[in-house]
């Protein structure tokens, strides 16, 4: 079995955003045609620290290069007190012939790209081509972080960034590190109000309390894009008003994320107006003065980006291969002159 560290996996990432744009891209419309399986993710909750938890997430992707796996991450968000990620993660590939274990790789800085990249590519989509000139980030941290990158790939013409965080001080050590990576651009701090004045607005944070009501915030840009990556920020009812774009209905509605509290609270789905799969693959995004766009997170994207990963490693010698981690031979069936 091959096994990719942490630093296997930053050094196989490294100049790779264009192939894994295309990796999610291609996993996303393959999901939409039914090319896919993805089980409902399974949560563990532990008992402390309050508001952690682990989940898996089990994926199966068809296309011109299948793969086969699952994703284990968790998520405690104390962690980031003690000068900690967040997340955490392991991703397992499988044979697709034997179905035994071939790769293991550390899977917190796939899963945060995958995150990113789909983020980005639906921002130029459901943006329909405009130019995008504005970002504002709400929350510094390494998912934010990553989606600053793959904006810079697919909306080209951005040229300033506004960022805000809770703790003020993150946001000011947080625009001190993407100015040093990325000069050309304008990076400065700001309140909730000034990250929502952008075109395209990023909320990616530890929070779960539903803290952030549109409604109060009406001189938005219209045609403003929200990516809300972290699910549970948005008071439910301000999605009322807005276009409502997910990775996958079944998934999204589930697990109290806002527009799943929304479904209880209204009774029904008709809320949401489009999955992003479609909208892909050439569908017509829909117009509205907001458009938001809330992915649960889809195990077959993380299984994609996963085998973009180990095949540049592979190819860049990185990693090791560890022997053990098969079940061995059959004590009968290998046996020569066997009965037939």
């Amino acid at each position: 079995m091959r096994i990719l560290g942490r630093d296997d996996v930053h050094t196989a990432l490294d100049g790779l955003e264009p192939a894994v744009l295309d990796a999610v891209r291609t996993a996303y419309v393959l999901h939409g045609h039914g090319s896919s399986q993805v089980p409902f993710s399974s949560f563990l909750r532990p008992s402390r620290p309050a508001g952690s938890r682990v989940i898996a997430l089990p994926a199966r992707l068809d296309g011109p290069r299948p793969v086969l796996g699952l994703k284990w991450i968790s998520s405690f968000p104390a962690n980031v007190e003690q000068g900690l990620q967040r997340a955490s993660s392991l991703q397992i590939l499988n044979d697709l012939d034997t179905g035994y274990p071939m790769a293991l790789l550390e899977g917190g800085r796939i899963s945060a790209v995958r995150t990113a990249a789909s983020a980005a590519l639906a921002a130029a989509a459901l943006h329909r081509g405009r130019p995008v000139r504005t970002a504002g980030l709400i929350g510094c941290g390494t998912i934010n972080e990553q989606v600053v990158r793959y904006l810079t790939r697919t909306l080209p013409e951005l040229d300033s960034v506004v960022l805000y965080d809770a703790a003020p001080g993150r946001a000011e050590v947080f625009a001190a590190g993407l100015r040093a990576r990325y000069p050309h651009l304008a990076f400065r701090t700001g309140g909730p109000a000034d990250a929502l004045s952008a075109e395209t607005v990023s909320i990616a944070t530890t929070d779960s309390t539903y803290w952030l009501d549109l409604e109060h915030y009406p001189d938005r840009p219209e045609g403003q894009v929200i990516l809300h990556l972290s699910l549970r920020d948005l008071a439910s009812a301000s999605l009322l008003g807005t276009a409502n774009v997910v990775d996958d209905t079944e998934h999204v509605l589930r697990e109290q994320t806002s527009l799943h509290r929304l479904e209880q609270q209204v009774g029904h789905r008709r809320f949401v107006h489009a999955e992003i799969a479609g909208i892909l693959d050439g569908a017509e995004p829909p117009g509205g003065a907001t458009v938001v766009f809330s992915p649960f997170g889809l195990g077959v994207l993380d299984l994609a980006v996963a085998q973009v990963v180990l095949d540049a490693a592979t190819a860049a010698g990185l990693g090791a291969d560890v022997g053990g981690f098969d079940p061995g031979r059959h004590p009968v069936t290998s046996t020569p002159g066997r009965p037939a």
